[in-house]
């Protein structure tokens, strides 16, 4: 296992390497496998890849995001001018279904909300938002109601992390209706991140826990 000292080394070069990450204004450490960002950024996109960045470092458990949306003078937005950029981006996004999210915006603070069949859908939703200038979070209560029978979904999981070569005997799915849970171990945050990939693609699944240990 690698050291605090190192791992915040390799954290730091990570950010460094990564080109759509702009680490000038962003402080790291690390202990016991946790690594806590700190500092500021320009845009919510910004902080959310410093972030993902983190999660592709070996040896890094959990993250404590803690970086703050400076915005420049010049790229403040009001709320309504938000909230219009916000539907039209959504508008022109053929993965979003038309007029299925709602928009709510509270000083800078995006909330969707409204019912699609897909998780892709939600998803992409969010995406949108996070490239607009004057975004300092978001909160998608969008919610998933597929219009299939939802008792095969476990199985359909298992094969599909099977076809992504997870060793199925280490993970473990259970499906309550569209509820999934993911238990077991895996060696690495990207190993963590593509189990819950490949669940949400499956059709119907409105919500899961990943419970699969990092060790």
């Amino acid at each position: 296992m690698a050291s605090d000292k190192d791992l915040k080394k390799n954290v730091l070069d990570q950010l460094s390497w990564s080109p759509n990450v702009n680490s000038a204004h962003i402080g790291v450490t690390a202990r016991e496998g946790v690594v806590t960002l700190m500092g500021h950024v320009e845009t919510y996109g910004d902080k959310l890849a410093a972030e993902q960045a983190v999660r592709r470092v070996k040896g890094a458990k959990a993250i404590a995001n803690e970086i703050a949306i400076k915005l420049k003078t010049d790229a403040k937005r009001d709320d309504e001018d938000i909230a219009k950029a916000a539907i039209n981006v959504l508008a022109w996004d053929g993965n979003v279904p038309s007029d299925a999210i709602k928009v709510a915006v509270s000083n800078g603070w995006v909330t969707l909300s409204g019912q699609v069949e897909w998780y892709f859908q939600k998803a992409a939703a969010e995406h949108d938002i996070r490239r607009l200038m004057g975004v300092v979070g978001i909160s998608n209560e969008a919610v998933v109601k597929p219009k299939i029978d939802t008792d095969v979904i476990a199985d359909d999981i298992a094969f599909a992390l099977n076809r992504s070569w997870f060793d199925t005997k280490r993970i473990k799915v259970t499906a309550d209706g569209g509820k999934v849970t993911l238990s077991g171990k895996v060696e690495t945050w990207s190993d963590w991140e593509e189990a819950s990939e490949v669940a949400w693609a499956a059709r119907g699944v409105t919500a899961i826990q990943n419970d699969i240990v990092i060790a």
